[in-house]
């Protein structure tokens, strides 16, 4: 087996060689090296927008958290309203390796470990967005569909900016819980997360909150929520339970950190910026769905892969039916000259479970499960505006001693010259992964190796 797995890495290492010097070769490199640095402005806060990004207005029409549109096409304007359309798109292949996988979960049970190897147009996103009677009252309508689980969903927020320090806002945005929910999509390393991240991360709910400004390059975003995740769920299925959550972040050097807070430094900052940030979400997560009846939820897993609101997922024939989910993270990071350095850390207790089941079994789970962990991450612009690598890697440390990992590495090439047109290959290793979905790259239970190549743009 290891000589296998051997083979493999060398034979991924040699693809992504091979295709890092076709790029390089065929790259247009003298135009991207010769621009000029992309300069900041942090004043736009009085037109309702939020301060921080490009010069160029590139993303004026940022709302919120994944549901943001890029710069998009103006369809008209007003001094009374506006209609912006923006669009983003992702075609992609996956591989996970190897094809057919056992493994047990943390009660010793034997699991299958079902891979893909497959080719979507994976992802779209349709924006329309605009301001309406005042600049100071702005509206974003997102159109959702994900091929790989079939599924299409319209929903949308509204915002009001009171001033610089006070925006309020209603719809469908994400809780709080860790930095890649406050707006850096899809402006990842690349079209999705990283391990740790995709499994510690909350969901998206409706809500209202509140974000702002109150001193130059200190921010807040705080929320109030209808559950954890409620993508999927209906009115008729949702618990009086709400969701709390709150970030605060801070940006002392430049007073920003690129557009959208994305990962990589592909604007090549001239002087040093930081980002330090914290987050938190609590909720009294309701199983969502009755008895007897597959789980609603799909957000919160144990660090074997398994929902923690399945039956079994805690004891044979146990089912639970309520938990508080208290989850806290810390991050910080850098970019100066290409490089972007950055590591993120959390923490979450998943506790005060409501089960059902047979007295013998109730007796046998255990009145709390903390896991912590991290990722840390590298990128420099190898070739600028052109050629971007990175490599990362994330840990989990669980109650059940499994301690899941992964290794990245990766490459994007640009062949615009502008963060919105890119061309990804990305490699992991991960060892019994926890996380597990349709759309990110990973699967519960794997151990083994994930090769894809996609391409992505906004506009």
């Amino acid at each position: 087996m290891k000589s296998f797995f051997l083979s493999l890495n060398s034979k991924v290492s040699s693809f992504l060689f091979l295709s890092l010097s076709f790029i390089i070769l065929f790259s247009n490199k003298s135009s991207a090296q010769d621009e000029a640095p992309v300069t900041y402005d942090t004043t736009k806060a009085a037109e309702s927008v939020f301060v921080g990004i490009v010069e160029d207005r590139a993303f004026e029409n940022t709302t919120a958290g994944e549901f943001t549109s890029g710069k998009g096409f103006t369809l008209f304007k007003t001094s009374l309203a506006s209609l912006n359309i923006s669009v983003y798109g992702l075609a992609r292949y996956i591989n996970q390796m190897p094809g057919n996988q056992a493994f047990e979960d943390h009660l010793d049970r034997p699991r299958v470990a079902d891979t893909r190897n497959d080719i979507w147009w994976h992802r779209t996103f349709v924006w329309f967005s605009g301001f309406f009677y005042t600049p100071k009252l702005r509206y974003t309508i997102s159109v959702w569909g994900l091929a790989a689980t079939n599924q299409v969903l319209i929903f949308g927020n509204l915002q009001y900016s009171v001033l610089r320090a006070a925006t309020l806002g209603i719809g469908i945005v994400p809780n709080l819980g860790t930095r890649s929910m406050q707006g850096p999509w899809p402006f990842f390393l690349s079209s999705d997360r990283l391990m740790a991240e995709e499994f510690f991360r909350p969901g998206f709910t409706s809500g209202i909150w509140l974000t702002g400004e109150p001193l130059s390059g200190l921010r807040y975003w705080v929320m109030v929520g209808n559950n954890l995740s409620q993508l999927g769920i209906t009115a008729s299925q949702l618990s009086r339970d709400l969701s709390t959550s709150a970030s605060i972040w801070w940006m002392p050097t430049t007073g920003e950190f690129g557009p959208r807070g994305g990962y990589g430094d592909f604007e090549l900052h001239q002087e040093l910026a930081t980002r330090f940030g914290a987050s938190f979400v609590h909720c009294r997560e309701d199983r969502q769905s009755q008895i007897g009846t597959a789980s609603a939820e799909t957000q919160v897993k144990i660090s074997d892969g398994t929902l923690l609101y399945d039956t079994g997922a805690l004891a044979d024939n146990v089912t639970v039916q309520k938990a508080d989910f208290d989850q806290g993270a810390v991050d910080a990071g850098i970019k100066i000259n290409g490089w972007h350095l950055q590591a993120e850390y959390y923490f979450r207790n998943l506790s005060k479970f409501d089960a059902q089941g047979p007295e013998p079994d109730l007796g046998t789970i255990p009145t709390s499960i903390y896991d912590h962990g991290f990722y840390a991450l590298v990128s420099y612009e190898l070739f600028p505006k052109a050629i971007q690598v990175y490599g990362a890697t994330s840990w989990i440390f669980d109650q059940f001693k499994r301690n899941p990992w992964d290794v990245v590495a990766g490459m994007n090439w640009y062949p615009s010259g502008t963060r919105s047109l890119r061309l990804n290959l990305h490699a992991i290793h991960v060892e019994k992964s926890p996380a597990s979905s349709s759309f990110g790259f990973y699967i519960n239970g794997q151990t083994g190796t994930t090769i894809s190549s996609g391409v992505d743009f906004l506009f």
